[in-house]
């Protein structure tokens, strides 16, 4: 089979995949348990008779086939309802909290796997020596502490003691009142396109530092070591004795050589991590109350807010099966002896 027809064959196995999930996923929502209803009308949020309007407007009191075509189409049209708790568009809420959660998970995983990938290739080069055994016991030690209590000691050093980072947020509180000015702005094809101020980048960045190097320190440790294991096998192969037979230099040898053909378990280990990018850092977004998709999805859970998880969870198994697709197109490409079959 060629690598079109695997293409088209991926991408038809994909499609089913996600109704299947959209499936699921309804089907999960509709035995949930509890009213979330009452328990708005319990707080005293809602006025008399609006319950039963709200029933009305969520489709509540159609049957269950209506229910479940409207809310196929409700999916596939980006269209996710009405949030339970601040009854605004769950699609409006979400795109605002997207970026935030991007620019922290993403940043985060980008540094961890860069740190880790490159710490393991060395630690696997000096196996046995010191830098071996303090890189994996530091990995190991960061990998195993609660990231809840690595943000609150971060906290407590360099907000709370040395007042260097803010505390929560992922702005100043101060642009509320006064946003600051965009470098430049234009709209293009009915796009708004902003280029930040350096003051704007300035104040998310001093915001982000604090939870970024919390994601970052308790997740590079599974890139370490799982780059170091990779490496010993691929530095026992004959293609890399081959290589130093040839005078290459050592690090030709572990880089175009022995990574490249031990990249496949990385591979695998990115696709996930970038899939499974929406779901934000929930206890990291908590300690810091940075406003992300993390924190949306604890919130949501706490006050049962079924469109938003909803929503979420149907994000998230997207995102997850687009990744696993590309992941599968890479492996073809670092390893030409897999054949798309």
């Amino acid at each position: 089979m060629g690598l079109r027809a695997y293409i088209i064959k991926r991408v038809v196995y994909s499609i089913v995949l996600v109704f299947f999930v959209m499936s699921l996923n309804f089907v999960i929502f509709e035995l949930m348990p509890g009213n979330p209803i009452e328990l708005l009308a319990g707080s005293g949020r809602l006025r008399p008779g609006q319950p039963e309007e709200i029933l009305e407007l969520w489709g509540f009191l159609e049957p269950l086939h209506i229910r479940y075509g409207k809310y196929l189409v409700n999916m596939l049209s980006w269209n996710f309802g009405y949030s339970y708790l601040s009854m605004t568009p769950v699609s409006s809420e979400l795109t605002g909290r997207l970026a935030n959660t991007l620019l922290l998970v993403g940043t985060a995983t980008i540094l961890s796997m860069i740190i880790g990938i490159l710490l393991g290739v060395i630690a696997a080069y000096k196996r046995g020596g010191i830098f071996d055994s303090v890189s994996v016991v530091a990995s190991l030690t960061t990998y195993s502490l609660p990231s809840f209590w690595m943000g609150m000691m971060l906290l407590l050093a360099f907000s709370f003691g040395l007042h260097w980072f803010p505390s929560a947020g992922s702005i100043p509180a101060t642009w509320a009142q006064h946003w600051p000015t965009p470098l430049w702005s234009t709209s293009l094809f009915g796009t708004q396109i902003i280029i930040p101020s350096f003051e704007e980048i300035v104040g998310r960045l001093h915001h982000l530092f604090l939870p970024a190097i919390t994601l970052t320190l308790f997740s590079y440790g599974g890139w370490l070591l799982l780059t170091r294991a990779t490496m010993l096998e691929a530095l026992t192969e004959d293609y890399v004795v081959t290589a130093r037979a040839k005078g290459l230099k050592e690090r030709t040898v572990l880089l175009k050589h022995a990574l490249k053909n031990a990249a496949l378990p990385l591979v695998t280990s990115a696709a996930l991590s970038f899939g499974f990018l929406l779901t934000g850092a929930i206890i990291t977004e908590q300690v810091f109350t940075y406003p992300g998709l993390g924190k949306w999805i604890w919130d949501s859970i706490a006050y049962a807010d079924y469109p938003v998880m909803q929503a979420i969870f149907f994000v998230i198994a997207l995102c997850v099966i687009i990744a696993n697709f590309l992941a599968d197109l890479v492996y073809g490409i670092l390893d030409p002896r897999i054949k798309y079959g």
